[in-house]
């Protein structure tokens, strides 16, 4: 059976969690399976009753993973071309969004999950937060084609990043020392590493050079020709393999299953994660940053999502 990823209203109290199931949609509506005529005809109610124009549309932000997204969206809503769509969506990355959300700079923004300081600077302001999932994603491991290892376990992966496990010998690979890259605290692929894969496990303190600023700085890292056959580092799926592709880096499974469309969207693959909608609590209702949300989880948004080359929910 295919789980689901569910709408979480988060606040600023509550530790946020991946693994709660549900069947039903933001502002408590329940989902009809999907298929359901009821379903489709709800969906082109939602899809008509508010009109985007460049003056209404929320002000939006994001991971950069989520670029291709937003800019879909508006491309779709607003009928522009991709220059005039690029020229009006900006992400600013995952961090930054979170600070602009709660800051009241924008209206809506698309990420990962936050992570605990981020928590606390909602906490620190009052704000509550809407955390809603609106497309599966992963979270992906990586090494260089010149290594033999195609697959870990999550044991083995922990025991990397926590400094047990040094050598590739150890992990069904040659005699070689590991470089394990990291991402800075608080990107968004460092919170979903510490929140999925190492659940309160502590993380070795790692060099400066191995934690690059970017996604795309560590992909090259890996890629690159000093050493990469000793690199481990990791990533989103989406961005790993459609915004940041490299010939020399292959995804590893986890447990013997490998990243793909299929093992994503059944969850089979063991670090199944989402990008999120988040907006503050008090977005009144009926605004347009509400409005995109409904859009975006809709028929149409999901197909529109998947067409950019995310997975949809359904």
């Amino acid at each position: 059976m295919k789980s689901r990823l569910v709408p979480l209203i988060l606040t600023v109290s509550v530790i946020f969690s991946l693994s709660a199931c549900s069947s039903k949609q933001p502002d408590g509506n329940n989902t009809a399976p999907a298929g359901d005529k009821a379903d489709s005809a709800v969906d082109k109610k939602i899809e008509r009753k508010f009109d985007f124009t460049r003056e209404n549309y929320p002000k939006v932000d994001g991971s950069t993973a989520t670029i291709p997204l937003s800019e879909d969206m508006a491309a779709e809503l607003l009928k522009m071309n991709r220059d005039e769509v690029k020229k009006f969506i900006k992400h600013n990355t995952t961090h930054n969004a979170y600070v602009n959300l709660l800051d009241g700079r924008v209206n809506i923004i698309f990420v990962t999950e936050p992570s605990e300081e981020e928590l606390k600077m909602a906490r620190d302001k009052g704000v509550e937060l809407e955390v809603i999932p609106v497309v599966k994603d992963a979270f992906v491991f990586l090494v260089n084609t010149k290594n033999p290892v195609d697959s870990l376990s999550v044991k083995q992966i922990q025991d990397i990043y926590q400094g047990k496990i040094k050598n590739w010998k150890e992990a069904g690979g040659e005699d070689k020392k590991i470089i394990a890259y990291q991402r800075p605290k608080n990107s968004g692929s460092q919170t979903i590493m510490e929140n999925m894969v190492m659940k309160g496990l502590k993380i070795a303190d790692a060099p400066t050079e191995i934690k690059p600023g970017g996604m795309g700085e560590l992909i090259e890292k890996v890629a690159g020709f000093d050493n990469s056959d000793r690199a481990l580092g990791y990533s989103v799926y989406y961005y790993a393999s459609s915004m940041y592709t490299r010939d020399a880096i292959k995804l590893i499974g986890v447990d013997g299953v490998k990243p793909d469309k299929n093992t994503i969207m059944s969850s089979q693959y063991p670090f199944t994660s989402a990008y999120y909608a988040v907006l503050r609590k008090t977005e009144p209702a009926g605004s347009s940053a509400r409005a995109l949300l409904e859009w975006l989880l809709s028929d149409e948004g999901q197909k529109l999502a998947e067409k950019s080359g995310y997975i949809p929910l359904r």
